[in-house]
């Protein structure tokens, strides 16, 4: 059932994709304010089960104590961003590639049974498409947000030959994820492919990137989430938003205290900027971190 869904939800991705190409006004526009609200809301919203999945841990490893939990999250989180604060070139970059990983692994992963070195490998070069093609068709939009990030990549005069290739070899790891695939999920894998180079060739960077993060990621891990509560869709979409809200609903006040302090400090496009991408990066290590644990203890 999980199979037959997502193809149906990479189909319908796809020819939006086409459809959002064809549309003129969002060529020329960021709509950052729309991709922050839309982040906050659908994007965030997947990893809102992780105490659920924090008591499943701490049962594995026999502990009661769910604050236990939440102390650990919330360290974590905060140690993100301090590093953020001190050495942002290192941390962003481990972010990055960390999130290559994720973003390969969690879009295949209910193809992809058996892991290893090979296959996380793959899903690395497979996920390192979100990262190469805004800088390949829109490298000084891109390039401005990272100096917003406090990373200026400008100084480091990327070639082109350097993203393409990592582009090529991000299309051979689609191709190899797919080999063993019936021809509907090849075409999954391949469809998610070229849709993400759609959108980064025709949209902003950061439009084409909460387009994906909200609506093929974020959905898809969702889907995974549903199924896991109840085999009914229905039933089980239900539980996931009573189950996720008020974990969203505390991330999104987080989120703007944060933006009332970092409003007197920055212009409001920066405070987006970093609220979006630092506050993500706190978010995600925590989170692979505790699918990490969980998948390892499972085997």
């Amino acid at each position: 059932m999980i199979k037959k869904l997502n193809f149906y939800h990479s189909l319908f991705f796809f020819n939006i994709c086409i459809i959002l190409s064809a549309l003129e006004y969002l060529k020329n526009e960021s709509f950052l304010i729309l991709c922050f609200i839309l982040i906050l809301s659908i994007g965030i919203s997947h990893g809102a089960l992780d105490h659920l999945k924090g008591k499943k841990l701490l049962k594995i490893f026999k502990i009661k104590n769910i604050f236990i939990f939440y102390l650990g999250y919330i360290a974590i989180s905060l140690f993100v961003i301090i590093c953020w604060i001190l050495t942002p070139k290192v941390t962003l970059t481990i972010f990055l590639l960390i999130a290559c990983y994720h973003f390969g692994k969690e879009d295949t992963d209910f193809l992809v049974k058996k892991k290893n070195f090979l296959i996380n490998s793959l899903f690395i070069l497979k996920g390192s498409i979100i990262i190469i093609s805004p800088l390949l068709f829109n490298f000084q939009d891109t390039a401005d947000i990272f100096k917003l990030l406090n990373f200026d990549i400008s100084i480091l005069e990327i070639n082109q030959i350097f993203l393409y290739s990592i582009l090529f070899l991000s299309f051979l790891a689609n191709i190899a994820l797919s080999l063993k695939q019936e021809n509907d999920f090849k075409s999954l894998i391949m469809m998610d492919f070229i849709s993400i180079l759609i959108l980064n060739y025709f949209l902003s960077p950061i439009l084409a990137f909460t387009i994906y993060f909200c609506f093929l990621h974020s959905l898809r891990h969702s889907f995974s989430l549903i199924f896991e509560l109840s085999k009914n869709f229905k039933r089980g979409a239900i539980m996931f938003i009573k189950k996720a809200l008020p974990l969203t609903i505390v991330t999104v006040l987080i989120y703007m205290i944060s933006f009332y302090y970092l409003n007197t400090l920055f212009v409001i496009d920066e405070v987006m900027y970093k609220l979006i991408f630092i506050g993500l990066a706190s978010l995600t290590f925590p989170h692979i971190l505790l699918e990490y644990l969980i998948e390892k203890n499972e085997q």
